[in-house]
């Protein structure tokens, strides 16, 4: 089945923050939601009649070790910040590995990474922020200053003086404002796959949280689906990348809408959506001092070995590793590559 070309803010949203797109954000991403339908062996398919309602706080979705809450107050509004807290496997090495997600993830999907971590000794931490996975979701400003702040919260609340910080995607931009802003904290860094390559301020249109979320509710359920099918589908890119499982992924991002607090997770979308454009961390890699892997697939977007170089080459002795034939998510399409490099650095 086709996929409409309505606007789909998810689709664009995504291909803004990840890409250093130069033309026009919606046509780029419309024209590649189109791309992906018209390949035989990679279709759109309309939305899955087996799904059933999600919760808005993923309680449905499976966690690789069990889930703890951390109570903060932001803006005015009690939350909760949900976290893993991983002891390591063997001999304890006395170090503490931080694992933040990207934008359409939660913790959960760092089963792989947690595994092999705690297996060499580390202890593992694994929060989701505020907005995502298990976490509150309250309507208020995203940023990464607040982000950071929880994060830091975290580590005190739970004894924890150093981390090396792995980031993936969004939390890739996490990572640089969390070294920059606490290095006392942060041993070394991971900058994995980052979105935000650029600052996309004098590039391309704002678009407001109002108009993102009247988009975002104007959507079929097809529509939705299909869009949020094309957004994962696009981060394995090399043919044959792409194995069925990981449609589970597209699932756990569509089952909320089926849920009455739907318009709520969709208007907190809209405004952490805004994140890489209203709050950019090109200007946070000169500032980090630790040392730093700027890791990623070199199939991520068509620009990223030179963007992701250009970090490399302004984080003060940054080293750059690029996976060869990998997209957006090497450590589940390439996790034995994934797991070397990482070792690698953090061993070094």
């Amino acid at each position: 089945m086709g996929v409409s070309l309505s606007y789909s803010p998810f689709v664009f949203d995504s291909f803004l923050s990840m890409a250093n797109i130069r033309t026009v954000p919606i046509l780029a991403a419309l024209t590649a939601a189109a791309a992906i339908a018209q390949t035989p062996s990679a279709p759109l398919p309309s939305a899955p009649t087996d799904v059933k309602p999600g919760s808005i706080t993923y309680e449905e979705v499976p966690y690789p070790y069990p889930v703890n809450l951390l109570p903060l107050t932001l803006y005015g509004q009690d939350v909760r910040m949900a976290y893993m807290d991983i002891p390591p496997a063997g001999q304890p090495n006395g170090r503490t590995v931080l694992l933040l997600h990207g934008m359409n993830f939660g913790g959960f999907y760092f089963g792989g990474p947690i595994e092999f971590l705690r297996r060499e000794g580390f202890r593992v931490v694994v929060p989701d922020q505020i907005g995502f996975g298990r976490s509150s979701k309250p309507v208020i400003p995203y940023n990464f200053h607040d982000m950071a702040a929880n994060t830091r919260k975290l580590l005190q609340t739970l004894g924890i003086q150093r981390v090396a910080v792995i980031g993936h995607s969004m939390g890739g931009m996490l990572t640089a404002r969390f070294s920059a802003s606490y290095p006392d904290m942060v041993e070394r860094a991971v900058i994995y796959n980052p979105i935000g390559l650029t600052d996309p301020r004098y590039q391309t249109p704002w678009r407001t949280a109002d108009e993102g979320y009247k988009a975002t509710m104007a959507q079929s359920h097809d529509q939705l689906y299909q869009a949020f099918y094309a957004n994962i589908r696009r981060y394995f890119p090399t043919p044959g990348a792409w194995k069925p499982e990981y449609e589970k992924y597209v699932r756990i991002l569509y089952a909320p809408t089926l849920s009455g607090e739907w318009p709520r997770l969709a208007m907190v979308r809209a405004i952490y959506q805004q994140m890489p454009y209203l709050d950019p961390v090109v200007y946070d890699w000169p500032k980090i001092k630790v040392k730093t892997l700027v890791l990623g697939g070199d199939k991520d977007t068509p620009d990223f070995p030179e963007r992701a170089k250009h970090i490399a080459d302004t984080i003060p002795g940054a080293s750059l590793v690029l996976i060869p034939n990998v997209g957006h998510v090497p450590h589940l399409e390439a996790p034995d590559i994934f797991e070397r490099e990482i070792l690698k650095f953090l061993k070094e």
